[in-house]
Formats: structure tokens, C-alpha cells, sequence
């Protein structure tokens, strides 16, 4: 049951750093799940672990951690996607 919860947590703070920068997280669901995953683990290297806690995660730090990997991503999948872009008309 934990494991559950905290899939729901990561996939909740995953899908607010994409409401929150604008930007759709890759992969759906799972995306954002992967994005709550590791941007908490992100926010928590950056800031540690302080405020509430829910389903494992500091929610704020979290939160944070999961914004910067969002805007992370999409900086590099712009990137990448200019340059295949590119690529075709050379």
C-alpha cells in the first residue's frame, strides 16, 4: 500500500512541476511519476528535507526539484528537437 501512495505523491508533484512551468511532462502518467521520483530526490540533494511530509516526500523540496527537472527536460528536448529539425534541411 505505501508503495501505491507514494507512486500517486510522485505522480501528483511530477504533474504539478508540469502545471507549474507550463510544460507537459513526457510519458503521461508514468512521466510525471518518474518526474516526482526524481525530482524529489533532486529538490532534496539541493535543499534537504524540510516542511511536510507526504508519501515519503518533502513536499516542497519536491515541488522545486521536480520544476527544475521538468524545465531541465523540456530545455533538452527543444534542443534536440532543433537540431533534428536542422538536420533535415541541410
Amino acid at each position: 500500500m505505501e508503495i501505491i501512495w507514494m507512486l500517486i505523491v510522485g505522480g501528483i508533484i511530477g504533474w504539478l512541476a508540469g502545471l507549474l512551468t507550463g510544460r507537459d511532462v513526457p510519458g503521461g502518467i508514468i512521466g510525471n511519476i518518474i518526474a516526482g521520483f526524481i525530482g524529489s530526490w533532486l529538490g532534496s540533494l539541493i535543499l534537504g528535507s524540510w516542511g511536510p511530509v507526504v508519501g515519503g516526500f518533502a513536499i516542497i523540496p519536491a515541488i522545486i526539484g521536480s520544476i527544475i527537472l521538468v524545465l531541465i527536460v523540456s530545455f533538452i528536448l527543444r534542443k534536440m528537437g532543433q537540431k533534428k529539425n536542422h538536420g533535415h534541411h541541410a
